[in-house]
C-alpha cells in the first residue's frame, strides 16, 4: 500500500479540488463511482434511518441516502474538508434539504460522535486516502447501532495479475500529481470490520478493470 498523505496534504489537495471533484472522479472512474453510491443507498438505507455519511465530500452519497429516508430520515455529512463540505452544502440547499441534513468536518479515524449513534453508516471513496483506513473502519462500526448496517465502497485491486502490474505502472505515475491521484490507493477494511463481528451482507466489485472498487454492506451485531 502506497503511504498515504499527511491530512494537512488532503484538506490542501481537496480545497483545490472541490468544485470539480464531481466532474473529475466520475470522469477517472467511467461514471462507476456513482454506481456504488447507488447501490449501497438501494440496499442499506431504510425509511426514517438516521444515517452518517462519513467522507461525504461534495454530498453525492448523503444526499441520495436523506431523500431514500423519506421525510423523517436525518443525515450527517462528515468530511474532513471544509471547501468540499461548502459544495455540499450548497447542493443541499438547492434540493430544499436543510432541515434533514446536519454537517460537521474532521478526522474520520476519531469520529466526534458516541458509540452506537447511527442507523446507518455510509463511506463511499472516503477511506482510501485515510492515513489509517482500518482503524477508520472500526469507528464506523463504532458508531453504528447494533443491528444497524454498514455500507463501503472503496478502491481495491485488480484481481488479473496482469492488469494489476499495469494499473500499478499507471498509478505510479498519477501519484506525481497529487489532485489526480486525490491521495487514493487500494485498501482492504472488510477483515477489520468482520474482526470486530460485522457480518458481512452484500459484496460486489465494480467499476473499470485498471481501477475496481469493492462495494459491500456488513451489519452490526445486536449482542
Amino acid at each position: 500500500m502506497r503511504k498515504a498523505l499527511s491530512i494537512e496534504k488532503l484538506k490542501s489537495v481537496y480545497g483545490r479540488i472541490a468544485k470539480q471533484y464531481d466532474l473529475q472522479h466520475t470522469l477517472i472512474t467511467a461514471g462507476t463511482d456513482q454506481k456504488g453510491r447507488k447501490l449501497l443507498v438501494d440496499k442499506a438505507i431504510g425509511e426514517g434511518n438516521r444515517i452518517l455519511d462519513c467522507g461525504s465530500g461534495t454530498g453525492r452519497t448523503g444526499i441520495l441516502a436523506v431523500k431514500k429516508a423519506g421525510p423523517e430520515g436525518r443525515v450527517t455529512l462528515f468530511d474532513l474538508s471544509d471547501d468540499m463540505l461548502a459544495v455540499a452544502r450548497q447542493k443541499v440547499n438547492q434540493e430544499g434539504l436543510q432541515n434533514r441534513v446536519e454537517f460537521k468536518s474532521g478526522d474520520l479515524v476519531h469520529l466526534p460522535f458516541e458509540a452506537d449513534s447511527f442507523d446507518v453508516v455510509l463511506s463511499t471513496y472516503s477511506l482510501c486516502p485515510v492515513y489509517d483506513p482500518q482503524e477508520g473502519a472500526r469507528e464506523l462500526y463504532r458508531v453504528t447501532r447494533p443491528g444497524g448496517k454498514i455500507g463501503v465502497a472503496h478502491s481495491t485491486d485488480p484481481r488479473n495479475p496482469l492488469v494489476k502490474w499495469l494499473a500499478d505502472r499507471v498509478e505510479n505515475l498519477a501519484w506525481h500529481f497529487s489532485w489526480l491521484s486525490m491521495g487514493c490507493r487500494s485498501v482492504n477494511v472488510l477483515p477489520a470490520l468482520q474482526a470486530e463481528g460485522a457480518k458481512l451482507i452484500f459484496c460486489k466489485y465494480i467499476g473499470v478493470p485498471l481501477w475496481p472498487f469493492l462495494v459491500f454492506i456488513v451489519v452490526k451485531p445486536t449482542y
